[in-house]
């Protein structure tokens, strides 16, 4: 492929790049801020180029980097009223001539709440926020461009990301770490170096449908703490429960909270061929540790 236009130069986003973007002639990332944008095409040696994008306005360079793509990588967040990629770009992208792959990046919160059971990507989705129903709306905007076009869409739903900067390491470092427990919940996990993978999977296969992007262990939220802080060689915190925690989290952490559910990735690795790295959040932490 010769071309990537990338909506949204974010953390999954820009891990992505590091370790697969050489595969690509030139890419074409999005920032909402212009500055930003013009910082790194200062600091880049061309292959890699910013424009500006708020999320409301395409401006007409960025609908000339769609119009060149030959596959697309979109990782900004839905909103109220769906995807603003779509909503502000759906012009250039329907004239694309290129294109041929587009990978949007999802979440398995779409699923909702299973008491703890196992879903897949056959397992109807339910989420039980208004975010959650705009992201799924989103997923069947991308699915619904794809059938007009005849272009791959793959929908990649990541599990909790962690990795170089956000793990349960730094949060103990700084002291931010909170080993909340509450009976029954389990989360699953992905390291954002296997993201990057299943994105590059996605395109090499030109992938279409739905795809979980998850670890192998569904756990409780305060292993990867405990853990991590015996890797540290200090005490982990104490625990405390998820209702003397709950009042402190915001809206989102919440709505995390109220819903649980075991997400397998046997589609992953049966369809697109993906061997995890880290398979568990133990992998995970120990590479972090050996690479800092």
């Amino acid at each position: 492929m010769a071309t990537l236009i990338c909506l949204g130069l974010g953390y999954s986003a820009e891990h992505y790049l590091k370790a697969f973007g050489e595969k690509f002639q030139h890419v074409v990332g999005t920032m909402r801020s212009a500055e930003r944008a013009a910082a790194l095409n200062a600091n880049t040696g061309g292959r890699l180029s910013a424009v500006a994008f708020d999320g409301k306005t395409a401006a007409p360079e960025l609908q000339r980097a769609i119009g060149d793509a030959d596959a697309a990588l979109i990782s900004i967040p839905q909103d109220e009223s769906g995807d603003p990629v779509l909503r502000a770009c759906a012009g250039a992208f329907a004239d694309a001539p290129r294109l041929r792959s587009v990978v949007y990046l999802s979440t398995v919160g779409v699923y909702g709440d299973h008491g703890g059971g196992w879903v897949d990507e056959d397992t109807p989705a339910a989420p039980l926020s208004a975010r959650g129903g705009n992201r799924l709306a989103a997923e069947q905007e991308w699915r619904d461009f794809g059938a007009r076009r005849g272009i791959a869409v793959a929908i990649l739903r990541l599990a909790g990301i962690y990795g170089p900067g956000r793990n349960a390491l730094t949060q103990l470092a700084r002291g931010q770490a909170r080993r909340i427990v509450k009976p029954g919940q389990v989360f699953n996990r992905i390291h954002v170096g296997d993201i990057a993978q299943a994105i590059d999977a996605a395109f090499a296969r030109r992938a279409a449908g739905i795809f979980n992007v998850a670890d192998d262990e569904p756990s409780p939220p305060g292993d990867p703490i405990a853990f991590a802080a015996a890797l540290m060689g200090v005490a982990p915190p104490p625990e405390i429960s998820y209702e003397r925690a709950a009042p402190s989290m915001s809206e989102m952490a919440l709505s995390f909270w109220q819903e649980c559910r075991r997400v397998r990735n046997d589609k992953l690795k049966r369809e697109l061929g993906v061997r995890l790295r880290y398979p568990t959040y133990r992998e995970g932490l120990r590479a972090l540790v050996e690479r800092s």
